[in-house]
């Protein structure tokens, strides 16, 4: 990563800052006391106003969300400088996100889930009135947050920007900076005016007396996040004229910039890849016992035993306020559905939730990938399953050439990360991959294609896909290699004989609900 000071900047100069010392900090050396006189500002504000537009128009049809976020010193003018922007762009493309405390209903799922259902689309900008930032300075400062645990959360943030950033998003962080002086002197003038006097919370005044707190926090803060992908600009807020006017400045700069490099990005590769006529090498599946298999008398003694122990189950969990997520990948007919249904028909369907993953819409293509996954996680207490999941980005969309090599080679961080954000909420999160031999895929093919109430279930890509039986083969090798974690580990289900691998699925299903319980 580059250096962090690097992309720091701060009115009018776009400079380096030298390395903190004693008598320079990077808040510092952003309080040069420049002023725009009223005539200046309206001269320059109709152009900046204008070409925001244009510039605006062209990210319309663009492949890339823009996210403002708002950040810096109570005081500072931030509510100022969002309904500048909201005045001054065309609102039709504009999406404003304030966040206050949790709600309940954020309360109940992982940190991030907040911010994601409100990422703005593709040819979209997205203003942020207090963000993912927020909460973890405040803690850091109010004691709430120890050094270690600080550090975490912003290299979190740092790999979130980075995710979103790869994915295409301009990210345009602004810090709006007041000396200490100078929040006195604005708070004391907001309290002093009967028209802005309820703006000023006790609140304030107390993070006014731990201002170097915060201006520690916030500084290792910019530090840690300020990357080449996601730069920070810091920006000098004594004078209102001056702030607004830089803020527009840096807006249109960022917008012009990232559509010049769209217009300069070379085409997108075409077509899928290469099918591998055969593998070099065993893959994990090759150690799977398909030959597993359960009697029909043992079959119904142990679905009833099974079911029944679930269904108390996830009744303890709901009471608990424990969710569960559950995954269910495989080969076509491999018995997702069947399994599926076993898990439902014994957990009631007041708590359960089956989300069956297809095709993207034209409203999740227009967001990161999983974007579509993040805003299904359920609240406390009850059970979400996917029928497929976001692990298409490193299967389907891999071997079909959806995907750029790019894309889905970092897609198994990105997983990972998600992944245990929903565990260390406290979801159990279940993985599962039902395996089948390519024979007994044929035998279900040609089953289903004879059998009349089950026809609707064989497609023509189904055939597709098995002809790229190795291509898969590799991906579910890589897969379940790279995202297969202590804390989201996969469970691999021999499903050759459906009665059996129904009966595993339902058990490891009790464990790990037993085990969080």
């Amino acid at each position: 990563m580059n250096s962090p000071t690097r992309h720091l900047r701060c009115v009018r100069n776009v400079f380096t800052l030298p390395a903190i010392t004693e008598d320079l900090s990077m808040f510092k050396s952003v309080e040069l006391g420049l002023k725009v006189s009223k005539e200046e500002y309206d001269q320059r504000l109709p152009q900046l106003r204008a070409e925001l537009l244009v510039a605006q128009q062209a990210l319309k049809n663009s492949p890339v969300p823009v996210i403002v976020v708002v950040s810096g010193v109570e005081g500072a003018g931030k509510a100022g400088v969002v309904n500048a922007l909201t005045e001054w762009l065309d609102p039709r493309g504009v999406e404003t996100n304030v966040f206050w405390a949790p709600s309940d209903e954020e309360q109940a799922r992982p940190e991030y889930w907040r911010f994601w259902r409100t990422l703005p689309a593709r040819g979209k900008i997205g203003i942020f009135f207090g963000s993912w930032y927020t909460d973890p300075i405040v803690q850091r400062v109010t004691g709430k947050l120890k050094s270690a645990a600080y550090d975490r959360a912003l290299q979190r943030i740092a790999n979130f920007e980075r995710m979103l950033a790869e994915d295409g998003a301009l990210i345009v962080k602004l810090w709006y900076h007041l000396s200490k002086k100078d929040q006195r002197k604005r708070l004391k003038k907001l309290e002093k005016d009967p028209a802005t006097r309820w703006r000023v919370t006790p609140q304030d005044w107390k993070f006014h007396e731990l201002y170097d707190d915060f201006a520690r926090a916030s500084e290792q803060a910019i530090r840690m996040t300020d990357t080449a992908s996601a730069p920070w600009h810091l920006i000098d807020s004594a004078d209102a004229r001056h702030q607004l006017l830089e803020t527009g400045r840096l807006l249109l700069e960022a917008l012009r910039q990232k559509l010049e490099a769209l217009r300069q990005a070379p085409p997108r590769p075409k077509g899928p890849p290469p099918i591998p006529k055969k593998l070099e090498t065993p893959t994990v599946l090759d150690q799977v016992d398909l030959s597993k298999k359960i009697s029909d008398r043992e079959y119904k003694v142990r679905l009833k035993e099974y079911q029944s122990r679930l269904n108390l189950l996830t009744w303890k969990a709901h009471r608990k306020k424990v969710s569960t997520v559950a995954v269910f990948e495989g080969w076509d007919a491999a018995g997702k559905g069947g399994a599926i249904r076993r898990v439902t028909s014994a957990a009631d369907a007041k708590l359960t939730r089956v989300i069956s993953i297809a095709a993207p819409t034209d409203e999740e293509r227009a967001h990161h990938y999983l974007w579509r996954f993040w805003r299904h996680i359920p609240p406390a207490g009850r059970v979400t399953i996917f029928d497929r999941s976001w692990y298409g980005r490193v299967l389907v969309e891999r071997v079909e050439g959806f995907a750029t090599p790019d894309e889905w080679s970092r897609a198994y961080l990105e997983i990972n990360d998600f992944e245990a954000q929903l565990v260390e909420r406290g979801i159990v999160l279940l993985k599962f991959w039902i395996h089948i031999s390519p024979d007994e895929q044929l035998r279900r093919f040609k089953e289903r294609q004879q059998i009349e109430y089950k026809r609707h279930k064989i497609t023509d890509e189904d055939w597709r896909n098995r002809e790229k039986w190795n291509a898969y083969l590799l991906a579910v090798h890589d897969m379940l290699t790279r995202t297969s974690t202590d804390v989201a580990p996969w469970t691999i289900i021999p499903g050759n004989d459906k009665h059996y691998a129904r009966v595993q699925v339902l058990k490891t299903f009790c464990k790990a609900l037993e085990k969080a319980l």
